[in-house]
């Protein structure tokens, strides 16, 4: 949901950037490669230590790398499926450092197993809610469903509670209780949006053996 408006606004605000970063000579490539090294280093040396504010602003800087570099390839006219393929891979690893921050911490010094056990499963669910559509596309389905919960949409979710709940550290009261409640809601979503995918991939499988008549030997 948050991709189809949030996406296009962030593309026009960064085409002036990345069409310097173009005349710099910087590879569409290389901004990949840094963004996804900083959302790693942000999550994996802040959150752990539970620094949630200072850990999410710098995320943040790098999460943007993920639009910047596509716009650069398009100005550029040098997209490829070698590009896709590097930049859908390396936002698994990002979301993955950015879940596994959070497991550490409620595994360690945050000491609640539970919560450990729900920011694994926002891990999980949204690597399998990523290879749900990719693998539907790859045998030949259009796979068209949103869902409820998006990348985008488990990223400003997290983010902006980690960020918030950092301020606790700065004596905001209260401010603490807003991460448990974001994984919640990301882990509930994430489930409800792998529902949604599998249905329409079981929906539009059915209609695709049926219009080819291979349905029986299904």
């Amino acid at each position: 949901m948050l991709n189809k408006y949030a996406r296009a606004f962030f593309t026009r605000v960064l085409t002036p950037f990345a069409a310097f970063l173009l005349r710099r000579g910087v590879s569409p490539d290389a901004v990949t490669l840094i963004g996804t090294a900083g959302v790693m280093a942000g999550a994996l040396v802040f959150f752990p230590r539970g620094e949630f504010f200072w850990g999410t602003i710098v995320i943040t800087l790098f999460v943007f790398s993920d639009l910047v570099d596509g716009n650069m390839a398009r100005q550029a006219g040098v997209s490829s499926r070698w590009g896709a393929f590097l930049d859908s891979t390396l936002d698994r690893v990002a979301d993955a450092g950015i879940f596994g921050g959070l497991a550490l911490w409620y595994a360690g010094h945050g000491d609640d197993n539970v919560l450990c056990a729900v920011a694994l499963f926002c891990l999980a669910s949204g690597q399998v809610v990523s290879y749900t559509k990719a693998r539907g596309e790859a045998i030949g389905l259009p796979v068209a469903v949103n869902g409820l919960v998006e990348r985008a949409e488990r990223l400003v979710i997290t983010l902006v509670a980690a960020g918030l709940a950092g301020l606790h550290a700065f004596g905001v009261p209260g401010v603490d209780v807003l991460l448990p409640v974001a994984l919640w809601v990301v882990a509930v979503g994430s489930l409800v949006t792998l529902g949604q995918r599998v249905v329409t991939v079981r929906r539009e499988s059915a209609e695709a053996d049926a219009a080819t008549g291979n349905g029986a030997a299904s």
